[in-house]
């Protein structure tokens, strides 16, 4: 038998479906986690109860493009001006994030003070094994370091912290677990930089000895049954907007793409920034003047952030500028707490929705290299909220 993810409606019923391991309230749904025989999916999936159903799928980092030390760097990272957070009176003050990544280095200076809720769904324990969410999370939260600035919302004094990601890479298992989790949480804001990988599923299923067609089939299969998963998922966060209990999903939109003169493609974002409700993110280049987008940068964004040479923490104590749109995601994470404290202090309600709103209202277009459209930027360059 093999393992399913299974998301039910609100109060529904699975009568036939015992209670697995990994069951939990989702709202007043349920995402249960089952080992199931082949006949009774087939069943499942006529149910009226379920929303959806699919077997997990390998899921990856979206990488960096490059990673270099930044001892050479000095002053405040290029990205805190480039979105106007410096100007802005806002911090992020009583907004909880989370971060679903490859984790975090509490010891490091720039979460001193913050607390740091982690919860593993890989079992290899906490801590960042990688870096990658270490440096993420700097970017959104993080505290000066040695006269340093690195993060967005410096004001945010709690942090949910999934790891779903581990040293064997991870599946959708847990990214829908750690969702679940950060839901139950009561975060406001959800940062993911990662993505589903198709092409990783069609080559494990190659290597298991499976003809390239059978292989492909059952990778497609897959992704279109974790991406209906993810849309309903998405679907149920929004109904928790009434309660104002609705958290913003932000994810990086990949890096697949090459822009250069060589090798000239654009790829859309992928999934999870892809599924509906979520806001997917480009990552922007230095101004000179004018702001371009990286040549990595998937197509067909929502916002637009700063993406390459990004100073932020790293484990062991450490600083480093790495490049990507998993770095640009944070800063538009970071940006969204900024509004979010704003927003509520003016008793806006559906306060996710309206955040969204505001993120795409007050993004920049003039600002980018007549070379690029919105195809590119989507609304535009990420923007702090000023004073009122």
């Amino acid at each position: 038998m093999d393992r399913y993810i299974i998301l039910k409606k609100p109060f529904g019923s699975l009568k036939s479906l015992k209670r697995g391991v990994g069951n939990g309230e989702l709202g007043s749904a349920s995402l249960v986690i089952e080992r199931l025989p082949r006949h009774a999916v087939a069943d499942l999936g006529r149910d009226p109860d379920v929303l959806a159903i699919s077997k997990p799928m390998m899921t990856k980092l979206v990488r960096p493009i490059q990673a270099t030390t930044a001892h050479s760097i000095t002053g405040d990272a290029w990205g805190i001006a480039s979105v106007n957070a410096h100007l802005s009176p806002y911090t992020g003050a009583g907004v909880k994030v989370a971060v679903l990544d490859t984790g975090i280095d509490p010891a490091h200076a720039a979460f001193a003070g913050i607390n740091l809720q982690q919860q593993d769904f890989t079992g290899e324990g906490n801590g960042d094994f990688d870096g990658h969410g270490t440096h993420c999370a700097g970017t959104i939260f993080g505290q000066d370091v040695e006269g340093q600035r690195i993060g967005i919302a410096r004001g945010v004094d709690h942090a949910l912290i999934g790891k779903v990601i581990g040293q064997n890479s991870g599946n959708s298992e847990m990214l829908f677990q750690g969702l679940q989790w950060a839901l139950s949480e009561r975060a406001n804001i959800i940062s993911m930089s990662l993505g589903f990988d198709f092409p990783g599923e069609v080559e494990q299923n190659i290597k298991a000895g499976w003809p390239a067609d059978l292989a492909t089939s059952q990778a497609l299969e897959a992704f279109c049954g974790n991406l209906r998963l993810f849309d309903a998922l998405m679907g149920m966060f929004k109904t928790q907007s009434i309660f104002n209990a609705a958290p913003l999903v932000i994810a990086a939109a990949g890096n697949e793409s090459r822009r250069s003169i060589d090798s000239t493609y654009r790829i859309a974002a992928s999934l999870p920034a892809a599924a509906e409700g979520v806001l997917s993110v480009a990552a922007a280049t230095r101004p000179a003047p004018l702001y371009g987008i990286a040549d990595f940068s998937n197509s067909l964004p929502h916002l637009t952030a700063p993406g390459v040479d990004v100073l932020s923490a790293w484990p062991g104590g450490e600083m480093k500028s790495i490049a990507g749109t998993s770095m640009a995601c944070p800063h538009v994470a970071g940006v969204a707490a900024l509004w979010w404290e704003r927003l509520r202090e003016m008793r806006t309600p559906h306060l996710a929705q309206a955040v969204a709103s505001h993120l795409a209202a007050h993004a920049r277009k003039g600002c980018f290299s007549p070379d690029f459209d919105a195809s590119d930027f989507g609304h535009g360059l990420v923007t702090a909220p000023a004073s009122v």
